[in-house]
Order: structure tokens, then sequence, then C-alpha cells
């Protein structure tokens, strides 16, 4: 007969506000998570120092296994998510949802009635979080066309669609992570 020593645990990273420590352990996670676009270590440890309170990271036996850069958009009840990424070890757990759940219910996004994101075309993944986080709080979500192909990118990237899901008021969410 097993012990209960002989039931394999699933193990559950940690969500926490990043500090600037982490920056580099983000950018490698991001440089691990392709198609997402890289940006400079620099980058990344700004966003962690000075936008922390809308970012998340995950982190599961000392490692950051999960990340999502944010910011309030100024002059809108907005929430923009920047990133999400995820490593290969931790995938499959549902994690890019729980950092958003994680991140709206901050006190930094009280304000956001939505929560914004571009996206192209191609990214079923993205997609898939995003569509999947709107039914799991009641949202709706809706997109248009944004930075397009020819007139922001030069030609050289796909057009970005923004995203953006009403948020239920504060009290009102429904917890399904």
């Amino acid at each position: 007969m097993p012990t209960n020593s002989d039931i394999p645990r699933t193990r559950t990273p940690r969500l926490r506000k990043p500090d600037a420590t982490d920056g580099a352990a983000i950018w490698e996670l991001v440089k691990d998570c392709k198609p997402l676009d890289e940006n400079s270590m620099y980058c990344n440890l700004v966003q962690a120092d000075h936008f922390r309170d809308t970012c998340v990271v995950a982190e599961l036996d000392g490692d950051i296994v999960g990340w999502i850069s944010g910011h309030m958009i100024p002059d809108q009840n907005a929430l923009f998510v920047w990133q999400v990424a995820v490593s290969k070890k931790a995938r499959g757990m549902g994690l890019g949802k729980k950092m958003l759940l994680d991140l709206i219910e901050r006190d930094a996004c009280d304000d956001a009635t939505k929560l914004k994101t571009t996206i192209t075309r191609d990214n079923e993944a993205s997609w898939a979080l995003f569509r999947g986080f709107a039914r799991s709080i009641g949202g709706t979500l809706t997109d248009t066309p944004h930075f397009k192909r020819d007139i922001h990118f030069e030609g050289r990237h796909d057009t970005e669609h923004m995203v953006s899901i009403t948020l239920p008021r504060s009290g009102d969410l429904k917890r399904a992570a």
C-alpha cells in the first residue's frame, strides 16, 4: 500500500512582485520563451524596479519560471500587459492565468476597469491565454488592429491587435485558477 510520501506532489510556483535583482533572470527567461521579443536586460531590470507593483514573477525552487510585465496606462483606467513568459518547466500548470489573476487583484490595479495587451494574429498561445482569462473572470474580450505592419513597423513586424478585456469590479472577481 502506498504511503503519502509515495504520492507525487504538485509543486506550486510562488507569485511575488519582482525587484531589481531579478532583472537578469527575467531577461534569461524571456530569451528562452521564443517567439517573445527580447528587450535589453536593462529594460527588464527597470521594469522589475520601477514597475514592480504591476509586474509579477513566479518562482519555483529558487528559479524564476514566470513573468508578466505591465503598467497602468496614463489617463486611462487600464492595465497594459506587455509580456507574459512561462518557462518550459512550468507549462501546463495554468501559470499564465494565475499570474494575471494575481496582478489584477493588486492595489496598484484597483482603478483598472480593463486589461489591455497586444497580440499578433498568429500567436495562438497568447490568444488562448487571454480568451481563457476573459472567460474565467466573466469579462468581455474585444480586439482591433492597433500597431499596424506597414504604418508602425515599416513592414518588419506583423500587425499587433489591441486586445481589451473588461475587468470585474473590485470584489466581483470569480476565482477560476
